[in-house]
């Protein structure tokens, strides 16, 4: 059992050093004073600075973190609603194809949504730009919302909401005071995997963007086509940072509502 939990170990080690390696080796050339990603010169910053004098791309970070936070909130309000309604369905096989419709749109390969909603919005005459990005943004997020928030609702007894109504509770009493806070840490683990899938982002957004506006997934792929500059390396870290700072903020947020329930275990 020893050597079969150090062989688990070691095997964990090497997955992460190889999921992590080349992100660290692109944060470790972005303070290199040399300009190129081979032969470390000296420590800089020159290279952030340049991030953070650059009008346009503070302007598309404004850009991309609007359209996260609209869309994942949208799609969190959304994805709700239709965790509820298909937890509602009580037959087996409409409750079967309402899922798999839903996981379709996860497992689906962003370039053919991407394009789906280019066709879409070419079609009914939405320009593409904001508005476009936004809903594309929605669409994709919404399912992941749904995913999150149904195993707790599944989670949650009958017994809670019959308790609550045989106390007189309206129906919204019943949503408000029972239902959505019971099921908040899926709501909140909802809302954080959409604001990080709409920051993260490419193949959808590449579709469906429109001059003159741009996200930074988008705008990172079009700068390193022009050829390698440190600066990219120096954005791809803060974007990278940010994630990072994103999870942990989830984390204390889900440890703190936990603590409550914990807490009533203990008591009963």
């Amino acid at each position: 059992m020893t050597s079969k939990k150090k062989l688990s170990n070691i095997y964990l080690v090497v997955v992460f050093a190889i999921l992590y390696a080349p992100i660290f080796y692109l944060m470790f050339y972005s303070f290199n004073s040399g300009g190129a990603m081979r032969n470390f010169e000296g420590f800089t910053l020159e290279w952030y600075a340049e991030v953070f004098a650059d009008t346009r791309l503070l302007i598309i970070v404004l850009n991309t973190f609007v359209i996260a936070l609209l869309s994942a909130a949208i799609s969190t309000i959304l994805g709700v609603a239709g965790a509820l309604a298909i937890h509602q369905v009580r037959r087996y096989q409409p409750k079967n194809t309402l899922l798999t419709l839903n996981n379709v749109l996860i497992v689906s390969p962003d370039v053919i949504i991407g394009a789906s909603f280019l066709i879409l919005f070419t079609i009914i005459g939405i320009k593409l730009g904001f508005t476009s990005v936004l809903l594309s943004h929605i669409a994709f997020s919404v399912p992941i919302v749904v995913i999150m928030v149904l195993p707790k609702l599944q989670e949650m007894s009958p017994t809670l909401i019959d308790a609550a109504r045989d106390l007189g509770a309206s129906g919204w009493n019943v949503l408000t005071k029972v239902i959505l806070p019971f099921i908040k840490p899926g709501i909140f683990a909802g809302f954080f995997m959409a604001l990080t899938y709409s920051l993260d982002d490419f193949a959808v957004t590449f579709f469906v963007t429109g001059n003159g506006f741009s996200t930074l997934s988008v705008e990172i792929y079009s700068r390193a086509r022009q050829g390698i500059s440190l600066s990219i390396n120096a954005l791809s870290t803060l974007i990278f940072l940010f994630t990072i700072v994103l999870v942990i903020g989830y984390y204390f947020i889900n440890q703190r509502n936990n603590k409550p329930s914990a807490g009533m275990e203990g008591r009963g």
